[in-house]
């Protein structure tokens, strides 16, 4: 099921000897997951589920088509050839297009652990029943995830460029709520080694957050200083990557851009202790070795003490302005420092802790304006202390602001939002973040 290699090498090449057509790309993708789901202090659902997929991208006078298959028998892979070749004809020329790459040396992005791509319900469950045993004991109610996954990519092209990865993943994440569905309280863990998930610890976070949070009260909507867990900060942070466009910036559609023309490129916008970068060798995130243009993945520093030092660009840009092209960000880190939440807790005089985002949506793609919820666990920090539960919140403001009014970061660690990717970030502390109005969802 999972292609070696040299089973993937070989089968590429077959599928390249079939094109007719001057450029043809092809993608390999093969995953192997178990999961359990839990609900209402019980194990509902496990599942074991098998991928894989063929992708023929063919290009022709600079007209392009792309097709995909999971069938990988002789009849499966001419079809799916000539479907992307019929599709390529049908499509008009991409003034943008660039050439294929010739071969490229991908780098070694992430260690395989074995342990977690052969983790099947045996693993998973005994953590699952302790955080349901911990719901229970408190009288909660305990909903979640746990999902372990293999994945093998390979790309190749008619130019002798031929790369191969495989990556191994696991999280789980778990909601405790109250028996009558007025609190509620959130934790999860997502690690390269599934050996290094506690379900006993995922449950006593998302325990205290749930009897903490019970008999919230309402709180006027406006600009508060907060304190962000490390998901919530990921939960916006994340939005940034595909933010540093170069072209954007130079056709001014991006907060990047400068008035009256030319970018923002070595000016600080950010605090002095931010510094983003993405960087595929971190041990803790997964990476693959190639960028979308298929360019070999290597660290970038794109904002280093609040200056902004690096833009994306892409090949047909880099190519248009005389650039090195970059490839979008992956495997976004940003730096903090050693403390944890807590200390920024105490160092807080008035604001309030966010244990994360939820229904995250763009309102002004210029400016990088979000709109979302707050979710399990909002409080009022008074003096150093939590003090009271707050009702949730819906926020309008921007990662652009967050980290522009940041005044302290914690310790990095590597989070997994609901809606977002994978990264590395800091609990932060922000001045003047914009509150717009009070929700009553739990």
């Amino acid at each position: 099921m999972m292609w070696t290699r040299e089973e993937a090498q070989k089968l590429a090449e077959r599928i390249l000897s079939l094109s007719r057509f001057p450029e043809c790309t092809v993608t390999l993708a093969a995953s192997e997951q178990a999961n359990v789901r839990f609900a209402n202090n019980g194990i509902t659902t496990a599942g074991f589920v098998l991928e894989r997929s063929v992708t023929v991208t063919s290009t022709r006078d600079g007209r392009s088509g792309t097709a995909q298959t999971t069938e990988t028998d002789p009849a499966g892979l001419e079809a799916v050839v000539r479907r992307s070749e019929e599709l390529a004809a049908l499509a008009p020329p991409n003034p943008e297009h660039m050439p294929p790459l010739g071969p490229q040396e991908y780098p070694e992005t992430g260690k395989y652990d074995e342990a977690t791509a052969r983790a099947r319900s045996p693993e998973m469950v005994p953590h699952i029943a302790a955080v349901i045993e911990a719901a229970r004991k408190n009288n909660l109610v305990a909903a979640g995830f746990f999902l372990r996954s293999a994945t093998v990519r390979a790309v190749a092209n008619k130019n002798k460029l031929f790369g191969y990865n495989r990556s191994a993943d696991a999280r789980l994440t778990t909601t405790m709520r109250t028996p009558d569905g007025t609190s509620s309280g959130w934790a999860g863990q997502p690690s390269l080694r599934i050996a290094e998930i506690r379900g006993s610890e995922i449950a006593a976070r998302a325990i205290d957050k749930c009897l903490r949070w019970r008999k919230a009260e309402r709180l006027e909507p406006g600009a508060y200083t907060v304190v962000l867990e490390p998901t919530a900060v990921g939960d916006l942070v994340g939005r940034m990557g595909f933010a540093m466009d170069a072209r954007a910036a130079e056709e001014g559609r991006s907060f990047l851009s400068k008035k009256g023309g030319g970018t923002r490129l070595g000016e600080k916008l950010f605090a002095e202790f931010v510094t983003l970068r993405s960087d595929p060798f971190d041990p803790r995130l997964p990476a693959l070795p190639w960028t979308g243009e298929l360019l070999p993945s290597r660290r970038i520093v794109w904002v280093e003490n609040g200056v902004v030092r690096n833009l994306v660009y892409t090949r047909y840009w880099a190519a248009k302005t005389g650039k090195e092209p970059t490839g979008f960000p992956g495997s976004l880190v940003m730096e903090g420092g050693e403390g944890s939440v807590e200390d920024l807790i105490r160092q807080t005089e008035r604001g309030l802790l966010v244990t994360r985002f939820w229904y995250i949506r763009i309102v002004n793609p210029q400016t990088l304006q979000f709109t979302g919820l707050t979710r399990d666990g909002l409080f009022v920090i008074e003096n150093g202390k939590v003090s009271r539960p707050v009702r949730n919140l819906r926020f309008n403001d921007s990662p652009v602001r967050l980290l522009q009014n940041a005044q302290r970061a914690g310790r990095p660690e590597r989070v997994q939002g609901a809606e977002g990717g994978s990264l590395v970030v800091p609990p932060l502390v922000s001045t003047g973040f914009q509150f717009t109005s009070v929700s009553d969802a739990v």
